[in-house]
């Protein structure tokens, strides 16, 4: 069984005449191209510890596989607003599990999608631990409920956003939560 016990966000950008590129660009900005990356669902393991991403990183070997979830766009469209996020909430009780989200976007801006993925993630881990809310409230308003509940301890998210190339270059953002066990 594998069992993260660390997670660290990480974001970047890229810019290339290649599409393949671009994305191989976007991953070296965010530090994560030196590794074997497998895409996984959005379950936040219990007992998991969010690291900052300098220290994530110093735990990254190359070649080796690292479990990850990634929001990638991109777009070769001149001026054409993208963005990725990845949302986590995480449980007052670290023994039971929290979620992740992930959200890719045309036309938003960093912090549209960012709050966006923060409240996917917060509400996914709301309806699992029971707690009641209106689902038609502001993100704010819920956002309160979520903390008041006892329930939820915290959530947060990152998110990259970019504008693609002016001269039709590909442009790729990413956004990903890092699994370290």
């Amino acid at each position: 069984m594998i069992l993260p016990t660390k997670i660290f966000l990480t974001k970047g950008v890229g810019v290339n005449k290649d599409k393949l590129a671009s994305f191989e660009d976007a991953l070296r900005n965010a530090g994560i191209a030196k590794c074997n990356l497998v895409s996984v669902s959005s379950i936040l393991p219990p007992n998991c510890k969010i690291i900052s991403r300098e220290k994530g990183l110093k735990l990254l070997k190359p070649g080796q596989i690292l479990f990850c979830v990634l929001a990638r766009n991109e777009t070769n469209e001149p001026n054409r607003l993208i963005s990725s996020a990845i949302g986590v909430a995480s449980p007052k009780n670290n023994h039971h599990h929290g979620y992740l989200s992930e959200h890719h976007s045309f036309g938003e801006v960093a912090k549209k999608s960012g709050d966006y993925v923060e409240d996917l993630a917060a509400t996914m881990l709301a309806t699992t631990l029971g707690i009641k809310f209106d689902p038609d409230q502001a993100w704010n308003e819920r956002k309160q409920i979520y903390k008041a509940s006892g329930h939820i301890f915290k959530t947060t998210g990152i998110c990259q956003s970019g504008r693609g190339n002016k001269n039709g270059l590909w442009t790729t953002v990413v956004a990903a939560v890092a699994f370290i066990e």
